[in-house]
């Protein structure tokens, strides 16, 4: 099994899981987001140590601040699955697709680089991030005209916002993957862990998502 394929493999199992635990109750779901957090803390952790490894001050400092953020994001996402699970599911969509995008158009049409932080991302796949956001409100819809009974509206905006939503979305998964990479480049590694076949660390995978719904919560609370 070659790369590319064991990442198709191990992408499919993880959106397999992650359906699973959405749908089955909110105690699975609140579980896979406890187990996501604890992983992704050891992850980033061995970054840091890499990265400070005489600073212990500053390492503990930074690891305490990240066990904040995570419980945050555990709470944040819990607190959106409650209101509204397809909400959830929305936003996971978005985070998917965005990464297709600049994955796709990134190696299709290439040129200039992003930013030095991640030599591996262009512009263009930047561009195609945001335009790939877009694709789950044509999703949604077709299940929305075919069902008829499927609730997946932005706290009673309907979709006056989603078009925001998704690029928002998009903007920040974008930012939060580049924060990690920036990591993983001063710590001198590819992965963040060998966790998933193909795919590296569970970090690699959920950065821009544990970056996204804090986020999206926040805003919503605040302009909405």
């Amino acid at each position: 099994m070659n790369n590319l394929q064991k990442r198709i493999f191990t992408s499919f199992i993880l959106f397999a899981v992650l359906l699973i635990c959405i749908f089955l109750n909110k105690y699975s779901f609140f579980i896979l987001l406890i187990i996501a957090s604890i992983i992704s803390f050891f992850e980033f952790n061995n970054l840091v140590k890499k990265i400070l490894i005489k600073n212990e001050l500053l390492k503990n400092s930074i690891n305490i601040i990240c066990v904040f953020y995570l419980l945050f994001f555990t709470y944040t996402a819990y607190e959106i699955y409650e209101e509204n699970l397809y909400v959830i599911i929305f936003i996971l969509f978005i985070c998917i697709f965005s990464d297709i995008g600049g994955y796709v158009i990134g190696k299709t049409i290439g040129g200039k680089k992003l930013t030095k932080i991640s030599p591996n991302k262009t512009i263009s796949g930047s561009i195609g991030s945001l335009i790939f956001s877009l694709i789950p409100i044509i999703i949604f819809l077709l299940i929305y005209e075919f069902t008829k009974n499927i609730e997946f509206r932005i706290h009673n905006h309907e979709f006056d916002n989603i078009i925001f939503l998704c690029l928002f979305t998009s903007l920040i998964c974008q930012l939060g993957d580049l924060f990690i990479s920036y990591y993983k480049r001063k710590a001198k590694i590819k992965d963040t862990g060998t966790i998933l076949p193909g795919h590296g660390g569970l970090l690699d995978r959920i950065d821009g998502i544990i970056f996204v719904i804090p986020s999206v919560f926040i805003v919503d609370k605040i302009f909405f």
